[in-house]
């Protein structure tokens, strides 16, 4: 495993920015993902098995795309107690973890002679995207279809890879089953992401999309928003601990190694003011297994430093480990979620914490959220005035200064239509 060394300087954000260049930039998808994207709205259910044959099934005849009901009741009844059991716990977790999220509207909002009614609404179709691959994701089916579900989403789809036998990973399809998806595709990448978007004869075009996945689909994502929603552009994974020299450096570096586990493009990262802390950890990270991601470790001066190189790298995920670490917590700001004390292991909001795993990467918990029912809501106003004179008195003006007058008598039409003047 590669681990690298680096002190902490006095700019936060040179030392973030040292880290983020731990990790090369990816080569550019962007004209491959134009491409598909126009081939699947042209040539739509032929263009997408095209590309499952050609990314996926190793040439292979692709399976239909739609996963059958009796193929996710078959999955779900084949399902392993254990697993089932993790599963079940799971969505109980994030279910309840999920709700405290939600904001009960409608509110009404009284100004004087007019009154607001904050209300929201669920987009009607939503779709998750569940990576394949490396390895199957029943926990992101979690993640994604039980926030859509408390939203109030009438029709949730997954979209996630076939294997090379044509086939949907019988454990993913337990999980659509138990999580209550209306839905499964069998297909993937960025083909997957523009069929959701503008529909085929056999895929429903959806009015968000939801997930994480590689560049292809995450470049897709982007560049079919404004069609539809997104969550965000979700990137390779990272972790960032702010340790203090109480806490288990084995423990620790096994939480580090974890996360690695993710793969190529991952940054996991250990920042701390003891230097035998991050020795061990150095000792104990260099004989990891080697997964392409990146490890390193950071001497910080004291811990004010540690948070202001974490509030700069702004991680996906933070994990406070010891006394003084763990303390910090109330003052975090931009992280996609916080773990403390030595107990909390970021692979618990993997699986089973409650809290959501789809989260901004690549610094992006700065302006973004973890996933949950907020994506699949739509907030708006309705309005209702009573007496229009005063606030016509007041935005006549206004308007007329912006060269709108037929803005200006608009509300003055209604003043005098009420006997106001």
């Amino acid at each position: 495993m590669r681990c690298e060394r680096l002190t902490a300087g006095g700019n936060p954000a040179q030392t973030a920015a040292a880290l983020r260049a731990l990790i090369p930039a990816p080569e550019s998808v962007r004209d491959d993902v134009t491409g598909i994207i126009a081939s699947v709205r042209s040539g739509g259910d032929d263009s997408l098995r095209h590309y499952t044959r050609r990314f996926d099934t190793a040439g292979n005849e692709a399976r239909p795309l739609v996963v059958s009901e009796n193929e996710l009741e078959a999955a779900a009844a084949a399902l392993a107690r254990d697993v089932e059991h993790g599963i079940l716990r799971a969505i109980e977790n994030v279910e309840a973890a999920s709700i405290g999220w939600q904001r009960r509207l409608p509110e009404s909002v009284e100004l004087g002679s007019a009154r607001v009614v904050l209300r929201q609404a669920p987009v009607r179709r939503a779709a998750v995207y569940v990576p394949g691959g490396r390895a199957p994701y029943p926990s992101t089916v979690v993640m994604g279809v039980v926030p859509a579900r408390l939203a109030g989403v009438e029709h949730i789809a997954v979209c996630t890879p076939p294997r090379e036998d044509g086939e949907v990973d019988p454990v993913v399809m337990a999980a659509a089953r138990l999580t209550g998806t209306s839905t499964v595709y069998r297909m993937g990448g960025a083909q997957a992401i523009a069929a959701l978007a503008y529909g085929t004869a056999s895929v429903s075009p959806v009015d968000v999309i939801v997930g994480p996945g590689n560049l292809y689909v995450q470049e897709a994502k982007r560049q079919v928003f404004g069609q539809v929603g997104i969550d965000g552009f979700a990137g390779p994974s990272d972790l960032l601990a702010i340790a203090t020299h109480d806490a288990d450096a084995a423990t620790l570096a096994l939480d580090l190694l974890a996360q690695a586990e993710h793969g190529p493009g991952t940054l996991v990262i250990a920042v701390s003011d003891a230097p035998e802390l991050l020795t061990a950890l150095e000792a104990r990270l260099g004989e990891g297994e080697a997964t392409g991601a990146v490890v390193c470790v950071v001497a910080s001066t004291d811990l004010e430093q540690a948070l202001a190189v974490a509030q700069a790298f702004a991680p996906e995920h933070l994990q406070l480990v010891g006394v003084g670490a763990e303390a910090l917590a109330d003052r975090v700001t931009t992280a996609g979620c916080v773990f403390v004390g030595a107990s909390a292991g970021t692979a618990f909001g993997d699986y089973i914490a409650g809290s959501n795993h789809i989260l901004p990467t690549n610094g992006a918990a700065r302006f973004a959220s973890a996933l949950s029912p907020h994506h699949f809501v739509r907030r708006f106003s309705e309005v209702h005035i009573g007496d229009a004179a005063e606030l016509a008195k007041s935005a006549a003006p206004l308007a007329r200064a912006e060269g709108f007058e037929l803005h200006a008598r608009s509300m003055e039409a209604r003043v005098r239509e009420n006997g106001s003047r």
